[in-house]
């Protein structure tokens, strides 16, 4: 499906970076530390390439070979290179606690590999590493401007904070925002935007 989604000469998800991440990129100063930085279900970069672009050194993880390959000619033209790897998140286990961030923006899956996932993200992490999240809600479902409308893959703000516990919850709330994010990402979105930092 994501290869098919992807295939497009078109960005689907378009070329800039999520605004929530480079908010909260900013906000927390994390330039400072030029750690690694896992991307997990990137789809076609544009995350990924944006904090290339910021001096980092980034590795980006998704089930589509053809968004990788978009991930890739993306960094090329930018400039910059990607570590991509081709997984899927059921199985993926990057090293442990070598990373200074991991990003999850609209990282939908099915619920035990959301679970699995944020198990990767925290492991991952390093100490006083930082994870970045945004993703579609429950009440997202039935609006029309993206997400999976299926509400088992769908984060929420109680999962996130239960999950992340006794790690340094600095941001966790959902709210409905405008999101102008290529052709499928166009319009109201509930969504809930977590930042943690591992003690």
């Amino acid at each position: 499906m994501w290869d098919e989604r992807f295939s497009s000469e078109h960005f689907v998800y378009g070329e800039e970076p999520n605004s929530f991440l480079v908010e909260q990129w900013s906000a927390f100063e994390l330039d400072k530390s030029k750690g690694k930085v896992l991307c997990l279900a990137e789809g076609e970069g544009r995350n990924a390439v944006y904090l290339a672009e910021r001096g980092h050194t980034v590795t980006t993880v998704d089930l589509s070979e053809v968004g990788l390959q978009k991930s890739a000619r993306l960094a090329a033209t930018r400039g910059v290179e990607l570590e991509t790897v081709h997984a899927d998140l059921a199985t993926y286990t990057p090293e442990s606690n070598t990373c200074s961030a991991v990003v999850m923006i609209f990282a939908h899956t099915p619920t035990d590999i959301r679970k699995r996932s944020l198990q990767i993200a925290k492991d991952a992490l390093r100490s006083g590493g930082h994870l970045i999240l945004e993703g579609y809600t429950e009440d997202q479902i039935g609006r029309g401007t993206g997400g999976p409308g299926n509400k088992a893959m769908m984060f929420s703000k109680q999962e996130l904070e239960q999950f992340f516990e006794p790690e340094e919850i600095l941001l966790s709330r959902e709210l409905v925002r405008d999101i102008r994010e290529g052709p499928l990402h166009d319009g109201e979105g509930a969504v809930v935007q977590f930042v943690a930092r591992k003690a």
